[in-house]
């Protein structure tokens, strides 16, 4: 398998190097160049041409979001992933409109930035779950043109995984037809409930019959 060959930018060298640390941990991910700020993140990508962009918001030179939009302008096939503190709905809708493919908050769980990495690789957005399930569900409407009451706020593997639960599918069971680990499955779940505040596979199986996930019991 080709890896996911990926530039970090962060202006503070021991956020980078526990960054790269974790990257180095997860299975087919590179990383092939550093950066300590915009001018510089946008000098290794044209260099080395990654296939993803870890980087921060708020940087010297340019920040996270002006890099994504020139990245977005002149490497459209490069993918963006914003690194932040702030959980705000403006920093979010300004990456999102910047191009980027993911807005992924600091003090996430470990375990995030490999769901991250997955989304991105797969084209698809990812968000952290502690982002208002609004914001979320408000860009997937505009993106897809539908009313803001109509999208729902999960992942495209998010929503295969409730429908999955809601089928009665074990941990396992999902973990081996959708080709994961136990733990990426036990993470997308805890992400979904907390996305959807549902605690409990009731609450989970009435909100897929409202997606229409599965059908309705006789």
């Amino acid at each position: 398998m080709t890896p996911l060959r990926v530039v970090l930018a962060d202006d503070h060298a021991l956020v980078r190097a526990g960054i790269r640390s974790l990257l180095e941990r997860i299975p087919g991910v590179e990383v092939v160049g550093e950066a300590h700020d915009g001018l510089d993140a946008l000098a290794l990508i044209g260099a080395h041409q990654p296939d993803l962009v870890l980087i921060d918001i708020a940087m010297a030179g340019l920040n996270g979001l002006e890099v994504a939009a020139c990245v977005a302008r002149d490497w459209p096939e490069v993918r963006v992933i914003i690194l932040s503190m702030h959980a705000n709905e403006e920093y979010v809708a300004q990456a999102l409109r910047a191009g980027a493919v993911g807005y992924l908050l600091k003090d996430s769980a470990t375990a995030e930035l490999d769901l991250a990495l997955e989304a991105a690789s797969r084209g698809e957005t990812y968000l952290s779950p502690a982002i208002s399930r609004t914001v979320i569900s408000g860009y997937l409407a505009r993106r897809s043109g539908t009313g803001a009451g109509t999208a729902s706020p999960l992942t495209p593997r998010q929503r295969e995984v409730l429908t999955l639960v809601a089928s009665g599918k074990s941990t396992k069971e999902i973990a081996h037809m959708l080709k994961l680990s136990v733990k990426t499955v036990e993470t997308h779940r805890a992400q979904l409930m907390e996305r959807l505040n549902i605690h409990d596979v009731a609450g989970l199986v009435k909100y897929a019959l409202h997606l229409g996930l599965i059908p309705p019991v006789d």
